[in-house]
């Protein structure tokens, strides 16, 4: 018997997890599929790869011959494919034979750029070419920079600083001026609000480039995705091919689910459950890797993980549990990682920090405690077992929240589930204008020579900017007017409007839209930042401040509010069996009246809270129910409001399912009588001002979410809703009415209408 299947029947016989085991399937091994090349590669790229024994699999033939064509490509094959060498192998060879050419690498974080460095190094050390990489971020020493600039043939870097280096392109005219290609890894990172700004900054770089003579291509490096070509075309700017028939060899991998929330409320936290197993997986002889949805919990994990070896397992163990996380030292990061690699550590609890591509060896097992919200992210975790072709184990731990209980009762859908679409919008007014801002304070603004790229409302963004004195005119185009720089002024992660910082001891931990300060940094509130627990101390509407001070408690804040949505512009409409589907243009009125303190689902405290109304323009999808529907939930005695509702809080739970996005992204609205005739009206649309794409996406799949939703109803084992269903942890009116029946005759009857 395989270590695997033995660690597998341990896990189901243990005594204090036998009742939880709901499914196990195993994925068969694969066998690689190599390529070759014509011409091959040169001599000393082709000799350092034969002194290695590397063959070279077919996705990374194709990517070589398709940057050889000329062409942006974008390569989606799965976690330990060799996507680094795919890339890395062109732009070597490019180096090699055009020596004034320079590439721009950028990562997400600068732990994964710090490895990559690494890896890179490795390359042109055995090439005999010398060091012609350097890192070029926000911890690079000043002294140093210079040089950098002026010597580096690859930088790699971030978004982040890239931002910044911009406005100071004349420093780097020598490396834009032979950019020949930038190449973005892990880029399904950049979407929503942050990859709609990493877009426009991504322009604004390709126009810095054209201004010295340079076109550069890119090469993106992505988790799988269902819209790969749409998705690169928006974020770049460019036509793409897709690479995502993967070559590389793959072990045998089993992948197990266990439901600790089989009833409600559960007899004791999945989190615990997770730590007994990975202790179990430890004793097990697998060397371990579990995810936990924060700070907070993986520090929880790991210490529970400890407290099973010890008491249950084997007391060796003990010290061979660390937790992994943002916020430590970069040092002790690198030396979590290299315990990994040697082995010296079994079992570790991370963030989603190590669901990036960081090299942490060979793991055998992954423990998933919480789905991580997106199959995505699913599959990128999964993904970190069972690398160089070793079998691999891994473990999806249910939390109550309503996708992990879908996938419970549906677990095909787990491994047939349809891939998420990355949503960009370019088109956002409020992330436009301050990238517009940049690029004017880069280089003058020529409405006509730039809008190749950007959106076609630039000349609006414009005339408004100009009109608050932001951009001036000039003979060579519009330049940036503001007292400060236009690059501190925009945040990638927030739009260019009113925005509240939130500070700790003076020091700025991070800001927030009104909206979202409101909901989650209203007086009083705990706020979680990075996974740590911050109270609200003062909440300054005039200065636009908010004061916290950290604490640690057991009880978390939720806000009361009502709220209306108005339709300002009706953008799409189509008909639907049982409703009338809409998508549009919609003013949102949030008014925020007080909040809960809760404490192990008690309500310990109720406080009020007087904050002006907050308004804000997005968009929206919203479905009109038809009479017959209404009528039917009527007459079977069922309470129509809380019918629509719930339909409401289902909609919103399976859309990330779907659409790469946060529960929290989404807003939503139920009324008995909201629609344009005044008809029972459900509303969905993007928490962010101006819209970000994810209720667009919404109304083209709408058909997609409405079964999703009410198979989730449906097959939910409780009896009036719980958060595994209908019930949402940010409902702001209490998730007062709620109907369980009604909402799932209601999805029927819209879907079907029979």
């Amino acid at each position: 018997m395989s270590p695997i299947r033995e660690a597998l029947d341990a896990l189901q016989n243990d005594a204090g997890l036998q009742e939880g085991w709901v499914y196990a399937r195993e994925i068969p091994a694969r066998d690689p599929v190599f390529g070759s090349l014509d011409p091959p590669l040169p001599p000393q790229i082709k000799g350092f790869l034969d002194s290695r024994g590397i063959h070279l699999y077919s996705h990374q033939c194709e990517a070589v011959s398709a940057f050889r064509d000329g062409e942006n490509f974008i390569l989606t094959t799965p976690t330990a494919s060799g996507k680094t060498l795919a890339f890395a192998l062109p732009v070597y060879e490019e180096l090699v034979t055009r020596p004034e050419s320079t590439f721009l690498f950028l990562y997400p974080t600068k732990a994964l750029t710090r490895d990559q460095e690494v890896a890179l190094r490795a390359l042109e050390g055995g090439f005999s070419t010398g060091p012609v990489s350097a890192v070029y971020d926000g911890d690079t020493e000043t002294s140093r920079r210079g040089r950098i600039r002026q010597e580096a043939r690859i930088i790699l870097s971030n978004c982040y600083e890239l931002h910044h280096i911009l406005s100071w392109h004349h420093q780097w005219s020598r490396f834009f001026r032979g950019l020949c290609a930038v190449v973005v890894d892990e880029a399904h990172r950049y979407r929503g609000v942050f990859g709609s700004h990493v877009a426009l900054l991504l322009r604004r770089l390709r126009r810095v480039c054209r201004n010295y003579g340079a076109a550069p291509r890119f090469v993106l490096s992505s988790a799988t995705l269902a819209n790969p070509a749409e998705f690169a075309r928006k974020l770049c700017g460019v036509p793409f091919r897709v690479i995502s028939r993967d070559g590389s060899p793959g072990g045998s991998r089993t992948i197990a689910f266990y439901n600790p929330c089989r009833e409600w409320p559960p007899r004791r936290s999945m989190h615990h459950d997770s730590a007994r197993v990975v202790a179990r997986c430890m004793e097990a002889g697998l060397q371990t890797l579990c995810f936990s949805g924060s700070r907070r919990t993986a520090e929880l994990v790991a210490s529970w993980t400890r407290e099973e070896v010890a008491d249950v397992f084997r007391p060796a163990l003990e010290g061979m549990v660390a937790s992994y996380r943002a916020g430590y030292l970069p040092e002790e990061r690198r030396a979590i990682e290299e315990g990994l690699k040697s082995g010296t550590l079994r079992g570790v609890v991370s963030t989603n920090a190590l669901e990036l591509g960081i090299d942490v060896g060979t793991l055998d097992a992954v423990v998933l405690s919480g789905f991580p919200g997106t199959m995505m992210a699913a599959w990128q975790q999964v993904g970190r077992a069972g690398r160089n072709a070793r079998d691999a184990l891994a473990i999806l731990v249910a939390s109550p929240n309503p996708l992990d209980q879908y996938f419970m009762h549906h677990p095909d859908a787990f491994f047939g589930a349809p891939l998420e679409h990355a949503i960009i919008d370019l088109e956002n007014p409020y992330i436009l204008s301050g990238q517009v801002l940049c690029a004017a304070a880069e280089l003058p603004l020529d409405c006509d020579a730039d809008r190749d790229l950007f959106p076609p409302t630039l000349p609006l963004t414009v005339s408004s900017l100009a009109a608050q004195s932001l951009l001036g005119r000039t003979r060579r185009g519009w330049i940036y007017a503001g007292t400060r720089r236009a690059a501190d002024l925009v945040s990638l992660e927030g739009g260019f409007r009113e925005t509240f910082a939130v500070l700790c001891n003076g020091r700025v931990l991070e800001t927030l839209d009104r909206a979202q300060a409101y909901r989650e940094a209203h007086k009083g509130a705990i706020l979680l930042h990075q996974g740590e627990q911050f109270r609200v101390e003062s909440f300054d509407l005039e200065s636009r401040t908010i004061h916290v001070t950290p604490v640690d408690v057991d009880y978390y804040t939720r806000p009361l509010k009502s709220g209306s949505v108005r339709v300002t512009a009706v953008r799409a409409s189509r008909e639907l069996p049982g409703a009338r589907l809409h998508y549009g243009d919609v003013e949102v009125t949030e008014q925020y009246t007080a909040y809960k303190m809760i404490e192990r689902e008690s309500v310990i405290g109720i406080e009020p809270l007087d904050l002006p109304p907050v308004q804000f323009p997005t968009r929206s999808l919203w479905l009109e129910v038809a009479p017959g529907p209404c009528d039917a939930v009527s007459l079977s005695g069922r309470d129509l409001a809380g019918g629509l509702h719930g339909m409401e809080h289902a909609l919103i739970a399976v859309m990330p399912f779907h659409v790469l996005c946060d529960r929290w992204d989404i807003g939503g609205l139920s009324t008995p009588c909201g629609g344009e005739s005044g008809q029972p009206t459900v509303f969905v649309y993007d928490g962010y001002e101006g819209g970000i794409g994810l209720a667009e996406k919404g109304y083209e799949i709408c058909e997609t979410l409405l079964s999703t939703a009410r198979a989730l109803v449906a097959d939910c084992g409780c009896d009036r809703g719980c958060p595994s269903c209908i019930l949402s942890p940010k409902c702001g009116s209490d998730n007062q009415p709620l109907d369980k029946e009604a909402a799932h005759q209601l999805l029927s009857l819209v879907l079907d209408n029979g």
